[in-house]
């Protein structure tokens, strides 16, 4: 018999697009929602700016292995046309800022289905093989997963969407820092006013396990 929640938690999920780790995630974000948890995102900005850096073959190298680690792990395809088309790509860039922006625009249009849209980039990137550093990609992905409004207004940004990205990516980062987060995927919630981490580790386990980290 699974463990119960003992109430209805709202928790903050502390993520990055780009992140391999993030993706294999995605199972218990869905479990979590399934389960009554209102899951905020929040956008980090961990490769955007000076985290970003070119895909040269010996970072797709080390990129490649630890995506074998995580979807043993977790089950969560990486496939060769994530190799070759993204990995593999010539003058390719590990670049989170443009996925950033279009998940703004989502959460701007449609806060409820910011999740549904972050899915729907990392399986663009991770199963089609998609570069999710362009974004005309990004918007032709919003646009085939059913966020018009978002679409358009990533096709041409202006000022109002680019200060909110800028506030929701330092808002992220003020939130790891106060915590002490070393990094993501994480879990914030909070609780008689007070907010706690979970750490990555518990969205790799058992649900059970998981809902325990909750109910702590």
């Amino acid at each position: 018999m699974s463990t119960p929640l003992s109430s209805d938690p709202t928790v903050t999920y502390l993520f990055d697009p780009l992140c391999g780790w993030c993706y294999g995630a995605s199972p218990m974000l869905q479990r979590l929602r399934a389960a009554g948890v209102s899951v905020s995102p929040a956008p980090t900005g961990l490769f955007t700016g000076s985290g970003a850096r070119p895909m040269d073959a010996g970072f797709a190298a080390y990129a490649w292995s630890n995506d074998q680690r995580i979807e043993r792990l977790t089950g969560q395809p990486f496939t060769e046309a994530y190799r070759n088309q993204v990995l593999d790509a010539e003058n390719g860039l590990f670049d989170s800022g443009p996925a950033t922006l279009a998940l703004s625009a989502v959460a701007l249009a449609e806060p409820e289905r910011e999740l549904d849209a972050l899915a729907a980039i990392q399986a663009g990137r991770y199963v089609q093989g998609l570069d999710t550093t362009s974004l005309a990609c990004l918007v032709a992905i919003l646009r085939e997963a059913g966020f018009p409004a978002a679409a358009d207004r990533l096709a041409t940004p202006d000022e109002a969407l680019l200060a909110a990205n800028r506030a929701r990516i330092a808002q992220g980062r003020a939130l790891m820092a106060s915590l002490g987060a070393k990094g993501v995927p994480a879990l914030v919630t909070r609780q008689d006013g007070r907010q706690r981490l979970i750490a990555s580790n518990a969205l790799f386990g058992s649900f059970d396990n998981l809902v325990s980290h909750l109910n702590a």
